[in-house]
């Protein structure tokens, strides 16, 4: 009964980091490319500076992309 119990907990541990996997891997393939400032500022946005993070693009609709 005992060794169920950790093969159970083994199965349920694997599956929730292949999950996690997944999504991480996911949410790379989903994100933005990044932009230049010519092309931030035609689309509306305003160049920020990031202390020790270079430079982001911050868009009117709330959301913010890295320049290049």
């Amino acid at each position: 009964m005992r060794m169920r119990r950790i093969l159970g907990l083994a199965l349920a541990a694997a599956t929730l980091a292949g999950v996690s996997a997944v999504g991480a891997a996911g949410g790379v393939a989903a994100s933005s490319p990044n932009i230049t400032r010519d092309e931030c500022t035609a689309a509306g946005g305003q160049v920020t500076a990031r202390p020790y993070a270079g430079y982001v693009c911050a868009m009117p609709d709330g959301t913010s992309q890295p320049i290049t």
